[in-house]
């Protein structure tokens, strides 16, 4: 059986891509709204469900990548990625558990034993999903601080449809980024599986071909029986 469910080493490319993947996005949270603001953001298990109207204290943000490429900026995201779908923390709680799920169904049941790209990418999946799962659960929102592109502007006085004119007004962490090149790589290897796949139905039709064609010494010799008779 070549499927990963019976391989201990797939299991373990996958674990350790979880734990790793899901360590960095958690202490980056925690080291951020320690950091971050003039004073440590300190927050208890369940504050922001007791107290929904909870906001962070003001703070101009500490520029990272210049010029303006990169901030970082604390926010409390009661929604989804990005900051898609406010308040809506009961339903995104099921969500990711289901999606936790479903990812180690696929890891079990449709990836080969040697198909390490896979894993590695479930693996970034779930501590993606895990991470922001676990800010939901313990404080009823995500802690966000990744602003890309701060200070600049979409053109021509365009703006977004909830009225912000930054060219990108989200602010994210790293398990988005965690879940975003998961599924990205997910897509590259289904990409390499379906060319294997097309390559080998190639190769396979070519020499099914080549097999029924029948072969010009046997043309030779059938034609010398026929003339000897």
């Amino acid at each position: 059986d070549a499927r990963a469910w019976r391989s201990p080493v797939a299991w373990l490319v996958l674990l350790c891509t979880f734990a790793a993947g899901l360590s960095f996005d958690l202490w980056t949270k925690y080291w951020s709204f320690e950091h971050v603001a003039p004073q440590p953001v300190v927050l208890t298990p369940g504050q922001l469900v007791e107290d929904p109207d909870y906001r962070l204290p003001w703070h101009p943000g500490v520029e990272v990548v210049p010029p303006d490429l990169l901030d970082f900026h604390l926010v409390l995201n009661r929604g989804a990625v990005f900051g898609i779908g406010q308040h809506r923390r009961g339903v995104f709680i099921a969500l990711t558990v289901v999606a936790v799920c479903a990812g180690l169904a696929v890891f079990a049941g449709w990836t080969d034993r040697r198909s390490r790209l896979s894993h590695i990418a479930i693996g970034l999946v779930l501590a993606g999903g895990v991470g922001n799962l676990y800010d939901r659960y313990v404080y009823g929102a995500v802690r966000d601080f990744l602003h890309m592109l701060p200070r600049r502007h979409l053109p021509f006085d365009l703006s977004w449809p909830g009225g912000s004119t930054e060219l990108f007004p989200w602010v994210f962490n790293v398990a988005d980024v965690l879940l975003l090149a998961g599924m990205a790589l997910l897509m590259i290897q289904a990409f390499r599986a379906d060319r294997a796949a097309a390559r080998a139905a190639a190769q396979e039709s070519g020499g099914a071909s080549r097999s029924s064609r029948p072969s010009n010494s046997g043309k030779a010799s059938s034609g010398r029986a026929s003339d000897s008779s």
